[in-house]
């Protein structure tokens, strides 16, 4: 071999060997060097499974709540709660028929709960919460016991464990004003006011106000009442506090006020109970079907002949409420009236309820009621062409027109306990004042 050729040969092999410590010496470095570190853990990647929704959010209840926990802290992310709710006829033996759960487990419920109406007196809507650890094996039952009370029941074997929480329920004030250009219901509606405040305003005005026949178009009313919300929902419609309803230009006036019984009842603005000794109607107010009057032809008889009551048209099924406190002196049938119910309500006074549907169950000849218990249901029993409530007041034998008759007044507040009255019903009067100088069908404030 020449020497040119032993020079490229010798060249050809130092360029490899250069090349080869490029790449290969780094790693020997890292693992022989005198200076390196220590080469970091190998890194393996192993799939998780997702953790499932956890029960208080699956069952809507919040973070945190006592749906997402059992007896002795034990999760239940890997149980679902199962939400029933209750429907109109629904009893909790078939609720928990119907979810395969035994009738024995049911009484060691009853057993340890603090009060059998919890579960015995349920109404439409109301929520049951089911967990389960199998079927026909109950691990947890969840329900509200009034509004203020979430109570769970941890089932374990043979014991049962209560638990109470306390929810939290706030009230908040809401002030509305209307004005009638059709209905009260229709100036309600604009304004933001349920029906169920409108029936409330018309209770507490409705000593004065007869509100079947008084209404007019142009009045107006101002109202100020609470809605009862729950964690952020609201649950229903609270009390009236305060109402002022003008009505043909007349004011009237209804404010809530604890008296010195203790009692809370409604006052008007001189501190004047409002409650009197007898309604004006005993039912929540509809229409007038036929007056009282010495000369009425009979609807069904065709003759001419004295009406001396009242009747008032309403759907079948309303409830009839005593006008004041009472005995039952008649609790039967009688011709012409079909079911009627008569209350003596002192030695001159009696009161009349006929075309009864039925009676209230509980009701009894000699019974003692209070004014606005229920008496009975509207009905047309006896000689009527629909349904309706015919309401008869005697004094002393003597029919008197129920629409007109003179009710006694009750004693005002004096002294210490008029002047705590006129200090708590204050800002109440500043709210429908304020309401009163705004736009008609608006809700003003929240609080």
């Amino acid at each position: 071999m020449t020497l040119r050729a032993e020079r490229a040969v010798i060249g050809a092999v130092s360029l490899t060997l250069l090349l080869l410590g490029f790449v290969v010496l780094p790693g020997w470095a890292a693992v022989a060097g005198p200076e390196s570190s220590p080469s970091p853990p190998k890194m393996v990647s192993e799939p998780l499974p997702l953790p499932k929704l956890s029960a208080d959010r699956s069952a809507g209840a919040r973070p945190g709540s006592p749906a997402g926990s059992l007896a002795g802290g034990t999760a239940t992310a890997e149980l679902d709660w199962k939400t029933v709710a209750v429907t109109s006829g629904q009893t909790i033996g078939g609720i928990f028929q119907e979810q395969g759960l035994p009738a024995p487990l049911l009484n060691r419920l009853l057993d340890a709960t603090v009060s059998d109406d919890d579960l015995t007196r349920i109404r439409p809507g109301q929520e049951f919460k089911f967990l389960l650890r199998a079927p026909g094996d109950l691990a947890a039952l969840q329900f509200d016991a009034g509004e203020a009370t979430r109570v769970v029941l941890h089932v374990d074997g043979d014991k049962v464990r209560e638990e109470r929480f306390k929810r939290n329920v706030e009230r908040r004030v809401q002030v509305a004003a209307g004005r009638i250009e059709g209905s009260l219901f229709g100036a309600a509606d604009r304004a933001g006011v349920s029906d169920s405040v409108v029936l409330k305003m018309a209770t507490a005005l409705g000593y004065d106000i007869d509100f079947a026949q008084d209404i007019q178009r142009g009045d107006q009313f101002e109202v100020v009442y609470e809605e009862v919300y729950c964690e952020g929902g609201k649950l229903r419609d609270g009390d009236v506090l305060a109402a002022r309803f003008t009505n043909n230009g007349k004011q009237y006036f209804a404010v809530r006020h604890t008296g010195p019984d203790g009692v809370s009842e409604f006052y008007d603005a001189n501190g004047r109970p409002l409650k009197k000794s007898f309604l004006r109607t005993p039912l929540e107010f509809t229409r007038i079907s036929s007056r009282f009057t010495a000369n009425r032809r009979h609807p069904i008889l065709g003759r001419m002949r004295a009406h001396r009551g009242v009747d008032y048209a309403a759907p079948m099924g309303t409830p009839v409420r005593a006008a004041g406190n009472a005995v039952v002196q008649l609790r039967g049938v009688q011709s012409g009236y079909g079911n009627v119910v008569i209350l003596k309500h002192d030695t001159l006074v009696t009161t009349l309820y006929g075309h009864l549907s039925r009676f209230a169950p509980s009701l009894q000849n000699g019974q003692r009621v209070k004014q606005g218990d229920v008496i009975g249901y509207v009905g047309k029993t006896g000689l009527a062409t629909g349904p309706h409530l015919h309401y008869e007041f005697r004094h002393g034998g003597s029919h008197r027109d129920p629409l007109t008759v003179t009710l006694p007044e009750p004693e005002p507040l004096g002294g210490h306990a008029l002047a705590q009255f006129m200090a708590s019903t204050r800002p109440l009067v500043a709210q429908l004042d304020l309401a009163g100088h705004a736009a008609s069908g608006t809700r003003l404030a929240q609080r």
